[in-house]
């Protein structure tokens, strides 16, 4: 046997081998974006959800029968609460409503198109079409606010939009906290006072 022809078919034998080897090989791994993000389910779904929150004058026993005062209720259509996760949250996709209740019992609302409450830190995260009016009357819009329920304290760092029927004016600016009665209103930067009220003397 012509030992070139030997050489010739080990060499074919030896490239046919790696080929089987290599498109053998299948690479399973599916790519999405950088890295696929892993889906999470709530462990519980409520429609037509309301919370209600209250207090006391003072703490409470197990046999006590004092009255306690409601100073918010949250309402909603649906609401997925996923406190099985780490860091314990609930949420609103389809819009939420809250009614707050001062020291006098007056109320004031607050609306949003979608809402998370953070269970760790008491925090309401609204976001969408927020509006926030007033038992007086006064009026704040804008794209997101924050509540914190600990502290009855609102803010945000977003543009907004403030209405006060009281005096007659419309405020634009970006940034601005409060407290839940408008009692006190800390606006960062203002676009300027404009006057609508019309004097009749």
């Amino acid at each position: 046997m012509d030992n070139s022809y030997g050489n010739k078919f080990n060499n074919i034998a030896i490239v046919f081998s790696v080929a089987m080897l290599f498109f053998g090989c299948k690479d399973n791994y599916k790519r999405v974006g950088e890295e696929a993000q892993q889906t999470i389910y709530p462990q519980g779904v409520a429609q037509n959800f309301v919370l209600t929150y209250t207090e006391t004058p003072e703490k409470l026993g197990s046999e006590d029968t004092k009255d306690s005062k409601i100073i918010a209720i949250l309402k909603s259509p649906l609401s997925e609460d996923y406190d099985n996760m780490r860091f314990k949250f609930r949420t609103f996709p389809d819009g939420l409503e809250v009614d707050l209740f001062d020291a006098e019992n007056n109320k004031s609302t607050i609306k949003a198109d979608y809402g998370i409450i953070y269970s760790n830190t008491n925090l309401i995260d609204l976001q969408g079409n927020v509006v926030i009016e007033s038992h007086d009357g006064k009026k704040l819009e804008a794209p997101q606010l924050f509540y914190d329920q600990t502290n009855e304290w609102i803010f945000t760092q977003r543009k907004f939009k403030f209405t006060n029927p009281e005096d007659g004016t419309i405020m634009d600016g970006e940034g601005m906290d409060f407290n839940k009665d408008f009692s006190f209103f800390n606006a960062h930067k203002t676009y300027g006072l404009i006057t609508i009220k019309e004097d009749k003397t």
